[in-house]
């Protein structure tokens, strides 16, 4: 029997992790730590993030509306309040809604999304307007954006600046991919002004060019954009650029560079890396991207979380984007977020009950490569922690069954568990704000699973504290 405790490791103890490929540090120059987190910070896919006056905000793809997360620190985020800004009762554009993209411009905020009517082939983009300078809004509809010469299937709207000019940017039908690049020139934030120009651009799967994002430096725009199907563990990020003075409307002035950028990283359980975003640090000095990825390598659509990492530049203003980092890897925050840090609790320091087997073989799966499981009827797990807020993260799978979590011994609460595919380190539980203090949460195996469950067993896993 093991008694709970938080880390409290020192920083020694963390380079071992370091060498275990566990927890690597983000590209760029060394800086004093203000604190740190691990992801996921979202439990969604496309995000959309940026910091202003004070907070950052988040939004994910979520499908029947548009949802902000509103958190001082990037640690805040996975707890936050899901503030909804945009439901749509015109049948024509109320499904199916994904890719939100945050755009600030003339003290209004500017929310690019794409929606359908119940048909995938529908999809098309549109433009919401804040009615003041809040992310949060209110917002109110303001256009459906298209070409004159491409009114056809479009996703993962963007907004491109370049010589002082705004282009619209997404993926689409074009004479490349089903799903390719195309920009079009904009005269006002809702007003697509000209014909679109498609971009052949280069990538190691056929099928997919989409979500594309910009970062200015070193003279240049630089383009990148996510390649093959989302499901896919390949799916993966490359790169364009174009110099600062010339026309991004001709093709012949993008520079195609090649190579995965941003690729799958099987030994550290990272698969799917993509349609990504960036955004600066609260005090402007480091640049970080926001991503989704996924702990499987099974082509799946689910499981998709939302990540974040610092990247770095070369001495040109090539961005080099790294290596997604494992999901629970320790990070520092990002210079100026004021935290506070979370805590963690891994599996290795709950108390049990009844009978559980130690898991080593789980790798990325699993915060730092264990866990523990039972199929023991009755069988208990305790965290002890002290703080305002637990969320429990842990694996899921066909062989999972129904959890029985109680906070402070109230009331039990069942948690399914199952999974058609095997992932890891999900978030299954989230408790409410509490008083601070010391609080118990105990997991207990059920013996129950759905219809579609081949077993009971239950993971135990890393658990995140807040206000610790």
């Amino acid at each position: 029997m093991l008694l709970s405790r938080m880390n409290s490791w020192s920083r020694p103890w963390l380079a071992l992790v370091v060498v275990l490929g566990l927890a690597l540090a983000v590209p760029g120059p060394a800086r004093a730590a203000t604190g740190t987190f691990r992801n996921p910070i979202g439990t969604g896919p496309d995000p959309t993030m940026t910091y202003f006056n004070g907070a950052y905000y988040l939004a994910m793809t979520e499908g029947d509306a548009i949802r902000i997360r509103r958190a001082p620190s990037v640690a805040g985020l996975l707890t936050a309040t899901a503030v909804q800004v945009w439901k749509d009762s015109d049948p024509s554009r109320n499904q199916h809604l994904w890719a939100p993209e945050l755009f600030h411009s003339g003290g209004r905020w500017y929310l690019y999304y794409t929606a359908d009517d119940g048909v995938d082939e529908n999809h098309r983009l549109y433009v919401l307007e804040s009615d003041g300078d809040d992310p949060l809004g209110p917002y109110h509809f303001k256009a459906r954006l298209f070409p004159p010469n491409r009114d056809v299937f479009a996703i993962d709207p963007g907004i491109m600046q370049h010589n002082g000019r705004l282009y619209l940017t997404w993926s689409g039908r074009n004479e490349f991919q089903h799903n390719g690049i195309n920009l079009a020139p904009m005269s006002d934030p809702w007003t697509v002004s000209g014909n679109a120009v498609s971009i052949n651009a280069a990538g190691h799967c056929p099928e997919v060019r989409e979500g594309p994002a910009f970062l200015y430096r070193g003279g240049r725009t630089w383009m990148t954009y996510s390649v093959c199907d989302t499901g896919k563990p390949d799916y993966g990020i490359w790169m364009m650029s174009v110099a600062s003075g010339a026309d991004p409307l001709s093709r012949a002035n993008w520079t195609q560079h090649d190579g995965n950028q941003f690729a799958r990283q099987d030994a550290r359980g990272v698969f799917g890396p993509g349609h990504h975003g960036f955004f600066t640090s609260p005090d402007g000095t480091e640049t970080w991207i926001v991503y989704h990825a996924k702990t499987t390598s099974e082509l799946t659509y689910t499981n998709r979380t939302t990540r974040i990492q610092r990247i770095s530049f070369e001495a040109d203003g090539t961005p080099d984007l790294g290596a997604p980092l494992a999901i629970g890897a320790t990070q520092d925050l990002p210079s100026g977020d004021p935290g506070p840090s979370p805590s963690w609790i891994n599996d290795t320091t709950v108390r049990y009950t009844g009978a559980w087997n130690a898991d080593t073989g789980c790798g990325g799966q699993c915060f730092f490569g264990d866990q523990h499981w039972s199929d023991q009827t009755g069988a208990t797990a305790t965290y002890t922690f002290t703080g305002t807020q637990i969320v429990l993260l842990s694996a899921r799978g066909p062989g999972s069954g129904i959890a029985g979590i109680s906070l402070d011994n109230g009331a039990e609460r069942r948690v399914d568990l199952y999974g058609a595919i095997r992932v890891g380190e999900v978030v299954n539980y989230r408790s409410g704000r509490l008083t601070y203090g010391t609080h118990t949460l105990r997991v207990r195996v059920t013996g129950a699973k759905n219809a579609a469950a081949t077993g009971t067993r239950i993971s135990i896993d890393r658990a995140e504290v807040s206000g610790s």
